[in-house]
């Protein structure tokens, strides 16, 4: 008798008395035919009752045994047992694998094994050195003495004040990013005073446009009511056009609330409606003055001298001064290494009474020598930016403004909004506003923190100021809820060295876009640059990921440092690929290789300013685990 054995069968051979071993030889005369898998087995069983006993070697039958002995051959037998409750039973098995399988399974668990051990012993060693890391940062910055257990009743700031002056915080300044952030610590038990020059609606030509993202943080600030009532209008997507073709790219909306979009509005009419939320608390104060210095003691920062409407000098004290007075701060230099640059000016116009070629989105048009931008801020109203190259502008006095809009600007604009652009020029009321952009760059200074425009400003071409204010409100409002004592202002400084880290990656992500966008979007004669900026626009053209991954990045919504450059060198390649299709050249063949090279010279100087390391790898700064708690969170 003869069996194929390439793979293991099952083989029940179950006795308790001498005649079983029959049947048992039968089920294995039969296993070839047998088409499922399974697995060789001997069940022993052993009865205590003397008259049955286990058959031995002397009552199987010599043919039996061979026949055994061949069909085992080749196969290694490895015991089992099982025990039963019962005291009268007990019963044990014996598993036959084949010999070749038995040696492959071996050196799987052999490797298996040690893989295991050398993984669990990197893991601990890894996280060993976290913890005693973590606890020597923690220790050593963290102000624990600031910390108290108790200091939270069902989620609510217990309100324990270590401030002899009276105020827990100053705010200078009343914009988007001081009246927000007054709110925020007011309504969680901060005693705030305000400082802000002028308290009458400001009157600006940018700050108008809120994205998606900036939008989703207000709403966690509990502010969402502010664009409300000022006749705010929703931003769903943009629409790019360039030498007479022109694609829509949406906000990728659909996992969000029906309210969430972007928003536009008046700027001043959005400011005033959160200055009047941030008084509605009573511990918030806010005056008008202005800021003339910081007051600093060995070195730490104790408050500040101001000089109220009437012209007398005041000085105000706080353990902690939160400096956000805008692009032109007087007091950056003070906490920070500030690097401004200011590549073109903004020349602004309003459009009253016409209708954009796209309801409720922004529009962007690829003009020579750089874009222009056209959206809503009333339902009546269109907000026109025209980007001037440079810092010299035209003058509108004399008049040279209205002809450059008129002769080099008007050809260039979308024919259903020409004639309304005219009759805002006619109208004579031009305004400009020099662009700024300057990247982070602080020093941590007891007592002191810097916020908003006065800390970090990006091409405003994207509109993503506001979000980056927003959402570094977020950060430091996290940082501070476990404190209820500032007055540690060493330990404190230390402590929130933490909040340059953790708003990094979101800032330093939608600063370089803005950045990239505008060298991109700016004509050039350059060739190289010429076949960028048409790549970008046919890139952007082809929907799907290639445009909503690009345009989740600009409204905030994704705002990921890894997935922008990974879209941007995608633009670059998709360029080259347009070059050496159908068929190569040499000439083409050095244009795409310059359109790379001239990519890598376009991002790579906007990240090393903003930092490499805190913007992709913000974990392997020290700082970072100094708010452990808030790390998770973000």
């Amino acid at each position: 008798m003869s069996h194929s054995l390439t793979h293991p069968h099952l083989y029940a051979i179950a006795y308790q008395n001498q005649h079983h071993h029959r049947s048992a030889l039968t089920a294995l005369d039969k296993s070839k035919d047998n088409p499922h898998p399974l697995t060789v087995s001997l069940v022993l069983a052993n009865k205590s009752s003397t008259s049955t006993s286990t058959p031995t070697r002397s009552t199987i039958t010599t043919n039996t045994t061979n026949k055994l002995e061949r069909i085992i051959k080749g196969f290694i037998l490895i015991p089992t047992h099982s025990s039963s409750s019962s005291s009268s039973s007990s019963s044990g098995s014996l598993c036959f694998v084949p010999k070749k399988i038995m040696v492959v399974i071996d050196q799987h668990l052999l490797w298996t094994f040690f893989a295991s051990l050398f993984g669990f012993v990197l893991l601990y060693i890894i996280r060993r050195n976290h913890n005693a890391n973590y606890r020597k940062l923690k220790k050593k910055n963290s102000p624990q003495q600031c910390v108290d257990n108790n200091s939270f009743t069902d989620g609510e700031f217990r309100r324990v004040y270590g401030s002899d002056s009276g105020t827990d915080v100053i705010v200078v300044g009343a914009g988007v990013a001081g009246a927000a952030l007054a709110y925020t610590l007011g309504k969680d038990g901060r005693r705030v005073h305000v400082i802000e020059r002028d308290l009458t609606e400001p009157d600006r030509i940018v700050g108008e446009l809120l994205q998606p993202g900036g939008y989703l943080k207000l709403v966690e600030l509990d502010l969402e009511d502010c664009v409300e009532e000022i006749d705010a209008q929703r931003v769903l997507g943009y629409a790019l056009f360039k030498e007479g073709k022109n694609t829509k790219l949406s906000y990728p909306l659909e996992k969000f609330h029906s309210d969430v979009s972007g928003k536009s509005f008046h700027n001043g009419r959005f400011i005033q409606r959160m200055r009047e939320k941030a008084t509605t608390l009573s511990n918030v104060k806010l005056e008008q003055g202005t800021v003339t210095s910081l007051l600093e003691e060995n070195g730490t920062i104790r408050g500040v001298q101001y000089k109220t409407k009437d012209g007398q000098e005041h000085t105000a004290y706080a353990p902690l001064t939160i400096v956000c007075d805008g692009c032109f701060s007087n007091l950056r230099r003070t906490l920070c290494n500030p690097k401004v640059d200011v590549p073109s000016c903004f020349v602004g116009l309003v459009l009253e009474n016409c209708q954009l070629p796209f309801a409720n989105h922004g529009h962007v048009i690829l003009a020579d020598p750089s874009p222009i931008l056209f959206y809503p801020i009333s339902s009546t109203e269109v907000r026109c930016l025209v980007d001037v190259p440079g810092q010299k502008l035209p003058s509108i006095a004399n008049g040279e403004m209205a002809k450059y809009l008129k002769t080099m600007v008007a050809p260039q604009i979308p024919p259903e909004l020409h004639d309304a652009f005219v009759s805002a020029i006619d109208k004579g009321n031009i305004r400009t506003m020099p662009n700024r952009s300057m990247p982070a760059d602080p020093h941590p200074t007891p007592g002191a923190l810097l916020m908003g425009d006065a800390f970090n400003m990006r091409h405003p071409l994207t509109g993503g100021g506001m979000t980056v204010a927003l959402s570094d409100i977020v950060v430091l409002r996290d940082l501070l809820k476990s404190l209820h004592d500032l007055n540690d202002a060493a330990s404190l400084s230390k402590y929130l060295e933490s909040f340059y880290t953790l708003r990094k990656p979101v800032a330093s992500t939608i600063n370089t876009l803005a950045g990239a966008l505008y060298k991109v979007f700016s004509a050039s004669p350059d060739q190289a640059r010429k076949e960028m900026r048409q790549a970008c626009f046919d890139y952007l053209s082809l929907g799907g990921i290639f445009s909503t991954g690009p345009i989740a990045l600009l409204s905030g919504l994704n705002p990921h440092p890894l997935s922008l450059v990974l879209h941007f060198f995608a633009v670059a390649i998709y360029g080259v690929g347009r070059l050496l299709l159908p068929f190569p050249s040499p000439q083409r063949l050095w244009i795409g290789a310059r359109l790379i090279w001239s990519a890598a010279g376009v991002i790579f100087p906007i990240i090393k300013a903003e930092g490499v390391r805190q913007m992709f790898f913000p974990a392997t700064v020290p700082a970072y685990y100094r708010a452990p708690s808030v790390k998770s969170d973000i």
